[in-house]
């Protein structure tokens, strides 16, 4: 496998790292790229960007990054925050009165960010289109019982609180999602993929799918299991209402439509962008103090939904302990994305890094080759 890009001088071990990845774990195409202090150190990318192995993967290929799509939205939220057009804690439903329904008029906007909301799945079963309708599956949204008094539980929204925050955003900007990602993040950090697959600066647009082997595993599969034994219990429909939130990523319908919680479409050297610049003493992206309060812990708790111990600083996930949530220092936060892609800023050491791969692991979090890549790198430092 040939490996193209570059590594900073006393970086050049990344590269068989990286070439590992494909040898011993499964890529098949993937890119690894990292800013420190606001220098782009390592950009990796290889291998092919299509099912047949014919399309060549490039350094702004776009893949779908899954949930680390999150941490772009979490910036969107914090950057209307700083405008002066959201208070964190104010309800909701003073932006947004419909969001009122069924218990939620209490509900503020930081519960939002952090997942403490019980806003984790829709209760009833929906149709299969839904997803692909952005006011349809917002004003669902705003309609939706919660599973929980809000409040009381940390419970992860996989797909809901892309429709919640972005519904919000919408309100309180007069602007849709798409624009105030466009004037707020893509232009100013010349990125370039977005939410969805078009419209964007690339259009290369990578596909995805399982990895042929799946890799050992870094924690037991506890979400599998919690799907298994109640088939309508929150972690089930939070994962499968609609079914087609499992299916169909390659599809036109997918990739056409704003599902901003689940499929932003990016390259690494677009995530190593978006955290390299909130990991630096001057970020452009955020004033300091919301990216002190992005980084600073807001709830933490086994998470109803994960089925793990996560920390959550608004709207993006803290750096833990376990190696597959160790974004740097204790500092660091980020956003992890189902099948293995990644983005995170560690401030301690002015670093922002982005990994991004077309065959997708099994675990929610960080998988074995993004570890290994995040934990090469730090012994380089």
């Amino acid at each position: 496998m040939e490996i193209y890009g570059y590594c900073a001088p006393g970086f050049e071990a990344l590269y068989d790292t990286f070439a590992a990845n494909f040898r011993e774990s499964g890529d098949s195409g993937a890119a690894f790229a990292v800013r420190q202090h606001g220098e782009l150190i390592v950009s990796l990318w290889a291998g092919s960007a299509d099912r047949a192995g014919e399309t060549p993967y490039t350094e702004d290929t776009l893949a779908n990054v899954f949930s680390s799509s999150k941490g772009i939205l979490a910036l969107l939220a914090l950057q209307q925050v700083a405008a002066g057009n959201l208070d964190l804690d104010r309800p909701v439903a003073d932006y947004w009165p419909e969001f009122a329904a069924a218990g939620k008029e209490q509900v503020s906007a930081r519960q939002l960010l952090c997942h403490r909301a019980g806003l984790v799945a829709f209760r009833e079963k929906v149709s299969d289109g839904l997803i692909y309708d952005w006011s349809g599956a917002c004003a669902q949204v705003a309609a939706s019982e919660p599973w929980w008094v809000p409040g009381s539980h940390q419970g992860y929204a996989p797909f809901l609180y892309g429709w919640s925050v972005g519904g919000l955003l919408e309100r309180v900007s007069s602007t849709s999602l798409p624009e105030l990602y466009r004037r707020g993040v893509a232009k100013p950090l010349d990125l370039d993929g977005g939410f969805g697959a078009s419209g964007h600066r690339s259009t290369r647009v990578a596909d995805v799918g399982p990895l042929k082997q799946p890799l050992p595993e870094l924690r037991e599969n506890a979400v599998g299991r919690a799907i298994k034994e109640d088939r309508k219990g929150p972690v089930s429909m939070a994962f499968t209402n609609p079914v087609s939130l499992m299916m169909g990523t390659n599809s036109a319908e997918w990739r056409g439509a704003l599902i901003p919680a689940a499929n932003g479409h990016f390259s690494a050297r677009d995530l190593a962008a978006v955290y390299g610049d909130l990991a630096s003493d001057n970020p452009g992206a955020l004033p300091p103090e919301l990216v002190a309060e992005a980084a600073r812990e807001q709830s933490r708790g086994r998470d109803a939904i994960l089925q793990a111990e996560v920390s959550f600083g608004c709207g993006f996930i803290r750096s833990g302990r376990a190696a597959d949530l160790r974004f740097g220092g204790e500092q660091g936060f980020g956003h992890p994305g189902a099948g293995g892609s990644v983005g995170f800023a560690d401030p301690e050491c002015g670093i922002g890094c982005g990994y991004v791969t077309t065959r997708l692991g099994q675990s929610l979090f960080m998988d074995r080759r993004s570890v290994s890549l995040v934990d090469h790198l730090y012994r380089l430092l």
